[in-house]
């Protein structure tokens, strides 16, 4: 067994199939089928089930992938840690970001961090908070930024900032002129959330119930301005972070929620009981330090 073995093995866990694996690695697909069955051998363990349509690890398999995972990503780190010795700090660093967070805060911090190491770069991914979660549990992501709270089983955390939600309609909407409006005055109104991938879907969907009503969704959708577009087109209502709510457009309204009023609350996480790099920890150092600074 080798590190090359355990790089096919990880990245066939990955992509859930031989196949996919193959293309993503440019490597004949008969040479991960070979190096897979070479390696249950060695072991003398059986790693995948395939009694199922698509590939899922066996126990053992679950074990031997942490494990693989660990020393794959150790090895991939190596010449950063090494660089960094030298006092060359290079490194990358795997954001994942919502679309509808208030963007300008994280670039404000990431530029301050550009200066202070100019070498590091960076790749920043918008999704929902739960697919944020799940790259950031199979170390695509190095840090995320979601809503909190968060397992702190899987995850550690610390608080980004906190923000309004508010009520968004169109401008001819009856309650377009409204300073506010109470949560229950919504009842009868078509929603237009988010997807299920976005912890704000919850968050509406939850207040909602415990003001006494079901929220009657008439469309979810990923983008905010694709929302924007529907209210638009009259075809429901929306609610939407303040900070999204100061880049709409002269055709809708917003108004404040009472009874009870919506926030949510960001924060930066990262895998717990995970080896971390010189490029995150000094991130994550980096961020709270900023933070606590305001």
């Amino acid at each position: 067994m080798d590190i090359q073995h355990m790089v096919y093995f990880v990245e066939v866990v990955k992509q859930g199939s031989m196949t996919k694996a193959s293309e993503k690695l440019f490597i004949a697909q008969p040479t991960i089928s070979k190096t897979i069955k070479n390696l249950e051998d060695e072991l003398q363990l059986i790693l995948f089930d395939r009694s199922k349509k698509s590939l899922k690890l066996t126990d053992a398999g679950k074990i031997f992938f942490e494990q693989c995972n660990e020393i794959v990503n150790l090895y991939k780190d190596l010449p950063v840690v090494m660089d960094n010795l030298l006092g060359v700090k290079t490194g990358h660093l795997k954001i994942g970001l919502s679309p509808i967070m208030n963007v300008k805060k994280l670039i404000k911090i990431l530029a301050d961090f550009h200066n202070c190491y100019p070498n590091i770069t960076y790749e920043l991914i918008e999704n929902g908070g739960k697919t944020i979660e799940q790259s950031i549990q199979i170390d695509e992501l190095d840090v995320g930024i979601t809503a909190l709270p968060v397992d702190d089983r899987l995850f550690q955390s610390f608080p980004f900032y906190e923000e309004e939600l508010k009520l968004v309609v169109n401008k001819n909407h009856p309650l377009a002129d409204k300073e506010k409006v109470s949560l229950i005055q919504l009842e009868n109104e078509g929603f237009i959330l988010f997807n299920e991938n976005f912890y704000l879907n919850d968050i509406i969907t939850d207040s909602c119930k415990r003001a006494g009503f079901i929220p009657h969704i008439v469309s979810k959708i990923s983008q905010w301005n694709s929302i924007e577009q529907m209210i638009i087109a009259q075809i429901g209502i929306g609610i939407l972070p303040k900070s999204i709510i100061e880049m709409l457009s002269d055709d809708v309204r917003s108004v404040s929620i009472e009874s009870p009023s919506i926030v949510w609350q960001l924060g930066v996480i990262w895998k717990n009981n995970k080896y971390m790099n010189f490029v995150t920890k000094e991130w994550l150092h980096f961020m709270q330090k900023q933070l606590d600074s305001k």
